[in-house]
């Protein structure tokens, strides 16, 4: 193993030094843009002592092993992968940089939990305000206080863009240098083909990620327990206050199909939770845990499906391929 691990080492370092002989200079590489082709090769070379790259962790799956081409989806890219292991169920297009959507607010809730507490009470600033049409929100206004851990249901369940600038800002400070926070940590977990440019996964050219990346997301947000009991729950009701101290309450019901009955979860297999994210640009997006009888979990990534029902469709014919 220790001579493999050399050999890679050789290998890697006569890529960089040819790709810095075309280019005529030598090149200082810099974290402040992680998804340059300096950098990934830097991500390789941090090996650790059981032979993988920290990118392609022992207890991750690793991209590109498979390629289904025999299945047809209205999706342009989707992946199921195991979670706490290697196995690559399917791969379509699971490297191709595509917008998110509200998916995006996996990472958000990885920050809050990483870096917040759920009992922290956030007052609600005028980011929260969002006139594009169409956007979905969980309600909150300038001014509202809410605990952390409310605006990670509405984060998550209604979706809420209001909920991801108001976590952003309790966070960071501001969503700019909250949004250099999810580009580091997105960096941390291997996931490379991601660029963020907000919180909240509204469209923007800049502003992309992969279906591969999305699951190293979702599986390192499932490390935090109270992150599976809010993509698990099928409703929560939040209490708060007003700008001027009057109670106020929201109610808020989970849109997952196969959660809240209008899909059948195919036999064998129980979803856990996941994010769903719709925008014109993105269409129709879906990240999800399932689960078999004897425990195993797996991550099943749909992006840019057609229409709703060719999401759930997608997504059901690529579970079904789970091992169960």
């Amino acid at each position: 193993m220790e001579r493999n691990v050399q050999i890679r080492f050789r290998m890697i370092s006569l890529i960089l030094a040819a790709a810095l002989g075309l280019c005529g200079c030598q090149k200082q590489v810099s974290f402040e843009n992680p998804y340059s082709f300096e950098d990934r090769l830097v991500q390789l070379e941090e090996v650790g002592s059981d032979g993988f790259s920290r990118s392609f962790a022992s207890d991750i799956s690793a991209p590109g092993t498979i390629e289904n081409t025999d299945t047809v989806l209205t999706a342009d890219a989707a992946a199921v992968y195991e979670i706490g292991g290697t196995e690559a169920v399917f791969e379509q297009s699971a490297l191709k940089r595509m917008n998110p959507a509200s998916t995006t607010k996996i990472m958000t809730a990885i920050l809050a939990l990483k870096y917040g507490n759920l009992d922290d009470l956030v007052t609600v600033t005028d980011d929260a305000i969002i006139t594009e049409s169409g956007s979905s929100m969980a309600g909150v206004k300038p001014g509202d206080v809410m605990s952390l851990e409310d605006l990670l249901y509405g984060l998550m369940i209604p979706s809420g863009n209001d909920a991801a600038n108001a976590i952003a800002v309790h966070i960071g400070g501001s969503i700019d240098e909250f949004v250099k926070m999810m580009n580091a940590e997105a960096h941390r977990i291997g996931a490379t083909g991601t660029h963020f440019k907000n919180a909240n996964g509204l469209t923007d050219p800049d502003h992309y990620t992969t279906a591969y990346d999305l699951y190293l997301m979702f599986n390192e947000a499932l490390k935090y327990e109270v992150f599976r009991t809010i993509i698990g729950a099928h409703a929560h009701n939040a209490s708060y206050f007003d700008a001027d101290g009057r109670p106020l309450s929201a109610s808020w019901g989970v849109g997952n199909y196969y959660m809240n009955g209008k899909c059948e979860t195919p036999e064998g297999l129980f979803v856990f939770g996941g994010k769903t994210g719709t925008t014109q640009a993105a269409g129709y997006c879906l990240i999800m845990g399932n689960r078999t009888e004897d425990g195993r979990e797996f991550a099943s990534v749909i992006m840019k499906a057609d229409s709703r029902n060719a999401l759930y469709d997608d997504m059901t014919e690529i579970i079904s391929k789970i091992d169960k």
